[in-house]
């Protein structure tokens, strides 16, 4: 039998305070997921009802629809509460469907790695 320590505790108290709500919860890899918590365990592992996951590029985003969801609790970053009654994104932000996202992520993601080629290529020069 184990023993859970004050840690522990406070980590059910506070994510009992969400069952039945609306939460964000950000991801290790950057995933920000979105639904309403349902269930929870001492080591925050999650479900979540009516989850979808939140993709942002650039000035862009796209809600796209996970159903039921179980998030291992070792991927979690943080948790929060989500406010349905304010709006959740600045006005700038543009939705677009989930074919339009997925494209705007590859492009971002070559351009990330083409940076990344271009720094290792210039490496012998030193501007420091």
């Amino acid at each position: 039998m184990s023993w859970a320590g004050p840690e522990d505790i406070y980590l059910s108290t506070s994510l009992a305070s969400y069952l039945d709500r609306k939460i964000l919860v950000l991801l290790r890899d950057g995933r920000k997921l979105m639904g309403t918590l349902r269930s929870f365990d001492q080591f925050a592992n999650a479900v979540l009802e009516g989850a979808c996951e939140r993709v942002i590029v650039g000035e862009q985003y796209c809600d796209i629809p996970l159903g039921l969801y179980v998030i291992r609790g070792e991927n979690v970053v943080l948790i929060g509460d989500l406010d349905t009654e304010r709006e959740e994104l600045p006005p700038n932000m543009v939705r677009v469907s989930e074919t339009e996202i997925k494209r705007a992520q590859k492009v971002e993601r070559e351009a990330s790695e083409l940076r990344g080629t271009m720094r290792k290529r210039m490496e012998f020069l030193d501007f420091d």
